[in-house]
C-alpha cells in the first residue's frame, strides 16, 4: 500500500470483515451451544474466506489486527494506515458482536458467554482441570503463525499465483486452526475476535493472551516468510510498489482493464 487512497472504502471493508467474523462465528457458537466444533470452525473459516474473496482486492483483506501488525513490520503497510485498519477492525468486531444481542435471547448468548475466547480445560483428566494461561498463549501464537504464513503465501507474495484461491486457503487455515486448538484457547487468532464479545460482555480477564499470542505469532510468521523465503529486508513502514498485497495489485489491474475497455468503447 503506497498511500492511503480510497481510505473510506478500505476501512469499511476491514470493518465489514470483522463484523462478519464475529457475527457468523459467534452465531454458530450460540446456535450449537459450543458443542459442534466442526460447525464452529467452518463458520469462522467461511466468514473470512468469503470476505477475502469478495473484498480483499479493495483493502488487502486483513480483517485482523495481528495480520495488520505483521504486514506493518514487514513494510507491507505504512504506520498510519495500519492504525486506521486496526481501529476499523475493532469497531467492526464490536458492532458484529453487539448485533447478536438483537438476534438471540440472553439465555442462549450468556450460556456460551457470547463466544468469548477462554482458557480451556483438560480433555481426558479426571477430575477435569483447567489449562494454564501459558498453554493458551502458546496455542494462539502457533495457530496465528500458520494463518499469517498462509496469508503471506497466497496474498502477499506476488511471485505466486495463489491470489485466485486466497479466500479458500485462508478460510481453510482458520478452520484447521479452530479444529486443532479451539478447546485450548478458543483459537481466536485475532485480537478483534476477542475484543468484540469482550466489549459487549464487559469481560476482560486474561485479555493479554488474545492480544500477545496472535500478534507474536503473526509477526514471527511475517518475518520468516518475508526475510527467509522472499529475501526482503524492508524496514517497518517502508512500503514499495513491490510490497503491496497481491489482492490490492489484482484490484488495480481489474480497474485499469475496465477503464481501458471503457475508453475503447467510447472511441
Amino acid at each position: 500500500m503506497t498511500d492511503f487512497e480510497d481510505a473510506p472504502q478500505k476501512l469499511l471493508v476491514e470493518a465489514l470483515g470483522t463484523f462478519a467474523l464475529c457475527f457468523m462465528g459467534i452465531g454458530a457458537i450460540i446456535l450449537t451451544q459450543g458443542q459442534d466444533i466442526v460447525a464452529i470452525a467452518l463458520a469462522h473459516g467461511l466468514a473470512i474466506g468469503l470476505m477475502v474473496t469478495a473484498a480483499g482486492h479493495i483493502s488487502g483483506g486483513h480483517f485482523n489486527p495481528a495480520v495488520t501488525v505483521g504486514a506493518l513490520v514487514t513494510g507491507k503497510i505504512a504506520p498510519g494506515p495500519a492504525l486506521a485498519y486496526i481501529i476499523a477492525q475493532l469497531v467492526g468486531a464490536a458492532v458484529g458482536a453487539a448485533a447478536l444481542t438483537l438476534t438471540f435471547l440472553d439465555v442462549d448468548r450468556n450460556r456460551v458467554d457470547l463466544g468469548l475466547p477462554a482458557i480451556g480445560k483438560s480433555i481426558a483428566a479426571d477430575p477435569v482441570v483447567s489449562l494454564s494461561a501459558s498453554n493458551a498463549l502458546v496455542m494462539e501464537a502457533i495457530l496465528t503463525f500458520f494463518l499469517m504464513f498462509v496469508i503471506f503465501g497466497v496474498a502477499m507474495d506476488n511471485r505466486t499465483g495463489g491470489r485466485a484461491v486466497a479466500g479458500l486457503a485462508i478460510g481453510l487455515t482458520i478452520t484447521m486452526d479452530i479444529l486443532a486448538g479451539g478447546v485450548v484457547s478458543g483459537a481466536a487468532m485475532n485480537p478483534a475476535r476477542w475484543f468484540g464479545p469482550a466489549i459487549v460482555q464487559q469481560e476482560f480477564g486474561d485479555f493479554w493472551i488474545w492480544i500477545v499470542g496472535p500478534v507474536a505469532g503473526a509477526v514471527v510468521a511475517a518475518l520468516v516468510y518475508n526475510v527467509f523465503l522472499m529475501g526482503n529486508g524492508t524496514a517497518i513502514g517502508a512500503v514499495s510498489d513491490d510490497d503491496r498485497s497481491g489482492a490490492e495489485i489484482a484490484g488495480e489491474q481489474v480497474a485499469k482493464a475496465s477503464a481501458s475497455r471503457s475508453r475503447k468503447r467510447r472511441r
